[in-house]
């Protein structure tokens, strides 16, 4: 059995757990791109064919992005490069993802990570704006101090402007998935989960959107 081959069957493996549990696969990561080769970028896209994925959030050095971006033209799959804040020299901000994607093919975009974009010092909500058609993925959270990334707090509990992220998502006609990041409380995490979904829908309601569970 080849590489590709065995990688094409473990995602087929994980597209069958996950439809059997019911649920449907809208993406997944965080996929890095370590090697500048065909070979190296092919079997994560062979993965995430199998698997049924038409998002892959992601990382890599820029100088693979090239190679990156043939594969994602080629497996028609929209890469999201994920932001990780101050700690990441190379992806901070969406901003610097922007500055190597823009004139890249369609499917090479962003993946916004609200904490992480405020952590860099980057207005999150003008960000969503800037990033525009490139934004594929989003993820949510809530901290207290919106410059410590240790004080997570459920969505609704902290300084993170939902409300004004939802308008700016709402006008930019954004059409994928903001996904949940609580990552505290692991021994019980269902609370602060259940409250962050409850808060989030909640403020859609208010803009007048109908949310259902």
């Amino acid at each position: 059995m080849t590489r590709s081959t065995s990688t094409r069957n473990c995602g087929a493996a994980a597209r069958n757990e996950v439809e059997a549990a019911g649920l449907h696969i809208v993406g997944g990561g965080l996929i890095t791109f370590e090697t500048d080769t065909d070979d190296g970028v092919r079997k994560y896209f062979d993965y995430a064919k199998a698997a049924g994925m038409p998002v892959m959030v992601s990382t890599c050095h820029p100088a693979v992005l090239p190679r990156v971006e043939k594969f994602a033209k080629q497996y028609d799959i929209k890469i999201a490069i994920h932001n990780h804040g101050p700690e990441d020299k190379l992806w901070r901000s969406p901003l610097d993802i922007l500055r190597f994607v823009k004139n890249m093919d369609p499917r090479i975009g962003c993946c916004i990570d609200v904490g992480h974009t405020e952590r860099a010092g980057t207005d999150v909500v003008e960000a969503i704006h800037e990033v525009g058609p490139r934004l594929f993925n989003m993820h949510m959270k809530d901290l207290a101090d919106l410059n410590v990334k240790e004080s997570q707090v459920a969505v609704g509990d902290g300084k993170m402007p939902v409300r004004a992220i939802f308008e700016a998502l709402i006008a930019n006609k954004y059409e994928g998935f903001v996904d949940l990041e609580y990552e505290i409380h692991a021994d019980d995490p269902m609370p602060g989960v259940t409250s962050s979904f409850a808060y989030m829908r909640g403020v859609l309601a208010g803009m007048g959107y109908a949310i259902h569970p």
